[in-house]
């Protein structure tokens, strides 16, 4: 093989065992996921959003965002289930940093060790404050440590056409929202669905081992190719296509970010309070569709928009919850835009 050896990693159990959740952590979760499997289902009408920063980095503004949260939560959460995007990894089209997780410090070498303490620490507070995480399922081989932490997880654009993605989101326990591919076809799109929800053979740390399937597998419209895919006619399209594929416990969450926000060919992140309007302004008349769209994603964090990662200038980075990857609404806009969905549903 090539590659050399660094250092031996911790294992699960040692990671879990080194910073624990408390029982009341393990209960919570326990009552969040069943909360989310309830919406996927239908059982629960209340909307499902999965909103925090694109990358959960630096430590100390995710907690103060978490905090912020919570606050907001007890507003809201009678009418929407608030779920923290807690995403500590980070996909690249070519390269750059991935996450905390491999890189708690972007300034220095990459060290999985120590992020993975890092994260762990990071995710473990945020549930103790009350609030259910959700993560992006990239790193299948690292989900030790992690995974039972999390209330929702994503499968990426990227790696939604994937057969490990698919066969890692068809054994795990929580809801599993799968992105259409980045060119865009939702036929495949619900292909991804139906895998995620069939049973396979596979071999998982040793052992051959035949899934469950996840029967709240879902579909996410992230848009595709620099256009938007959120509007009425996609979500009509999506749906025949799952009626096709007899998918179980139709769903699909939007995401308000990625191409569904670009504008003149341009990303605009202001553009997700649009998104999330619009979409409930044009169900409102179509009780059909209206019962298959479950929720909405975005990407928000204390500061509004980005900042680039100088890897030469370390003191110029703004450490105060401005995102280092994708563009993020401020605390205000989002809470401003919470608010206003809550009152009008």
């Amino acid at each position: 093989m090539n590659y050399a050896i660094i250092k031996k990693l911790p294992t699960s159990d040692e990671l879990i065992d080194s910073i624990p959740l408390s029982d009341q952590g393990y209960h919570q979760i326990a009552v969040d996921r069943k909360d989310v499997k309830n919406i996927i289902e239908g059982h629960d009408s209340r909307l499902l959003i999965v909103a925090g920063p694109c990358s959960a980095w630096p430590k100390k503004a995710v907690l103060s965002y978490a905090e912020k949260m919570c606050v907001l939560n007890e507003k809201i959460k009678d009418k929407i289930k608030l779920v923290m995007r807690v995403y500590i990894q980070k996909p690249r089209t070519t390269k750059g940093w991935t996450g905390p997780v491999n890189q708690p410090d972007p300034f220095s070498h990459p060290d999985i060790e120590a992020g993975a303490r890092y994260v762990r620490d990071m995710m473990v507070k945020v549930i103790e404050m009350g609030l259910p995480i959700a993560d992006e399922a990239l790193f299948t081989h690292n989900a030790g440590g992690f995974l039972e932490l999390l209330s929702w997880v994503a499968i990426g654009a990227r790696s939604a056409e994937d057969q490990e993605h698919r066969i890692f989101a068809s054994a795990i326990d929580c809801a599993v929202g799968l992105k259409n591919p980045t060119h865009g076809e939702l036929g495949i799109g619900v292909n991804s669905v139906l895998a995620a929800q069939s049973p396979h053979v596979a071999a998982f740390d040793g052992y051959e081992v035949q899934t469950r399937g996840n029967l709240h597998a879902h579909l996410v419209l992230r848009g595709c190719n620099g256009k938007p895919n959120y509007q009425t006619q996609y979500i009509e399209e999506a749906k025949k296509h799952m009626e096709a594929k007899g998918i179980q416990n139709p769903a699909i969450i939007i995401d308000a970010s990625h191409d569904n926000c670009v504008i003149n060919g341009k990303k605009d992140y202001h553009f997700q309070t649009n998104v999330v309007h619009d979409v409930i302004e044009s169900l409102a008349g179509n009780p059909e569709l209206k019962k298959l769209v479950k929720g909405f994603m975005l990407e928000s964090f204390l500061q509004a928009g980005a900042q680039q990662l100088d890897i030469n200038n370390p003191d110029a980075l703004d450490l105060n919850g401005l995102s280092i990857t994708d563009p993020c609404l401020n605390w205000d806009q989002t809470e401003k835009l919470l608010l206003e969905v809550a009152q009008k549903i």
